[in-house]
């Protein structure tokens, strides 16, 4: 096996794990650092996550899986960000007196493979298009 071949075997597992410190690192940046319960007037409680928070770690983590996948990574994609968020969010939730973390973990992980499919289909999708009507255009 020839040495170039040996580095290109290696690079989707490579780019899963940029993406995976990627999503990590936005998680610790957007959410890890809220921890408490809002209670409010009627004894409801919510949180401890705001939506701008949720937002804001979303459109961070559009640029690393954008990155990956407009080089060819699309599965290191999807995978490298659900691993980051599924190991950030264990973490920061496994201290959950209730025992029921996994269960938040385990829709985080199914929520993640199927936003980052999304993406990913879509800007393969744009970026097929844009190549072809790059070619149609030097005709």
């Amino acid at each position: 096996m020839s040495r170039s071949s040996s580095s290109a075997d290696r690079r989707p597992a490579l780019v899963s794990l940029v993406v995976a410190g990627c999503a990590a690192a936005a998680w610790a940046v957007w959410l890890g650092w809220d921890q408490t319960r809002d209670v409010h007037p009627d004894g409801s409680v919510t949180g401890p996550y705001e939506a701008w928070q949720v937002v804001g770690l979303v459109l961070t983590l559009f640029v690393p899986v954008c990155w990956a996948t407009l080089r060819g990574h699309s599965r290191a994609a999807g995978l490298g960000t659900t691993a980051g968020l599924a190991v950030a969010a264990g973490y920061d939730w496994s201290d959950d007196a209730s025992g029921l973390f996994m269960v938040g973990v385990t829709m985080l992980v199914l929520g993640s493979l199927a936003g980052t499919a999304l993406i990913t289909g879509i800007v393969n999708a744009v970026h097929g298009a844009a190549r072809g009507w790059g070619r149609r255009a030097a005709h």
